[in-house]
């Protein structure tokens, strides 16, 4: 499926190609998981292949896929979570690799951020990962800048209240 926009002659595969690992990246972020990630992109373009006539012609289709990759997100009614329980100790023997204070850090902050309701998250997501504006995270979510601004707020008050009081001196 071959679509034009302007002079150039862009289809849904060649979008994809270009678009996919930006889209995973983002799902990856919103939904925590990386089969949930896969899951949740596959979706979209999945959709996006039924009306790529229409999306193809727009100006800049993957600003459409990645608002369809944000509001698929906000409305899947599928659990988003991975049930997998930590065992208490390894079953394989540790291999002396030193884990970092980063990566522990980082652990923590994917759980708080999945903690968050899934509207402040995807603002959030977009504001620091996607670094896009208030007014164009507005446009993403079909609601007002300061509702965007409200919800950042709100979710940068739940991180922050759920960090220990040694790390908030850093």
């Amino acid at each position: 499926m071959t679509v034009t926009t302007g002079e150039t002659a862009v289809s849904f595969d060649e979008a994809v190609r270009s678009n996919e690992r930006r889209l995973l990246r983002l799902a990856l972020m919103l939904s925590g998981g990386v089969h949930s990630a896969e899951d949740l992109v596959q979706t979209v373009l999945a959709r996006a292949h039924r009306r790529w006539d229409r999306i193809g012609t727009l100006e800049h289709p993957e600003a459409y896929l990645r608002t369809m990759v944000v509001n698929e997100f906000l409305s899947w009614r599928r659990l988003l979570r991975n049930r997998e329980q930590p065992l208490g100790e390894l079953p394989e023997q540790p291999t002396g690799e030193d884990i970092s204070l980063r990566q522990a850090q980082r652990d923590a902050a994917w759980r708080m951020l999945a903690e968050l309701p899934r509207q402040q998250r995807a603002v959030l997501v977009l504001r620091f990962y996607e670094d896009l504006p208030d007014d164009e995270i507005a446009a993403v979510l079909r609601c007002s800048a300061s509702t965007v601004r409200s919800n950042a707020a709100r979710g940068l008050a739940r991180l922050r209240a759920g960090l220990p009081a040694h790390e908030e001196e850093h």
